[in-house]
């Protein structure tokens, strides 16, 4: 290998461990609002991010201009659908009881932000599908039983409805 080879290796390695320090925890905690793990035990969390942050060392050199946050991000949602199926039952906590779709969708627009059109592209729904589970794990969450989302109150937080108390 040549010396110019290497300084790139060492280069490339040294922006990903730099991006891994300032990102990781806020992908960390994603993973685990995924999984429904609590947050002092989280192996399916730390797996799921494990898979996300290779899948992004891989494509490290060809994210010129994108956002390594956004790749990583997309990764875990990924690996996410890839294992939902075997994330069916309950894991306790507020989430534990949203099914996997409704947790990614809660956790992409309500944790991370995300607009309800990149999560529905994201996900290959549409933007309708993914306002109505929002709403509906929504209301789950604050109710703890499924229906429509009492109004009342309500106020606008990212585009997400939010019943104050």
């Amino acid at each position: 290998m040549s010396e110019r080879q290497t300084v790139q290796l060492v280069r490339r390695a040294r922006d990903f461990e730099s991006f891994v320090a300032g990102a990781g925890g806020r992908l960390l905690h994603a993973a685990t609002l995924l999984t429904a793990e609590p947050a002092d035990a989280n192996p399916r969390a730390q797996r799921l991010l494990t898979a996300a942050l290779s899948r992004t060392y891989a494509a490290w050199d060809r994210l010129h201009g994108e956002d390594p946050y956004t790749y990583a991000r997309q990764q875990l949602a990924y690996r996410f659908l890839l294992l939902s199926w075997r994330l069916r039952e309950g894991r306790g906590g507020v989430l534990g009881m949203l099914s996997p779709q409704e947790r990614l969708i809660l956790v992409l627009r309500v944790h991370e932000g995300v607009a309800e059109e990149q999560t529905a592209a994201l996900l290959g729904l549409p933007a309708e599908r993914v306002r109505t589970l929002c709403f509906r794990a929504m209301s789950l969450v604050l109710d703890g039983e499924p229906g429509p989302l009492r109004l009342t109150g309500a106020e606008t937080v990212r585009g997400v409805a939010r019943v104050r108390p």
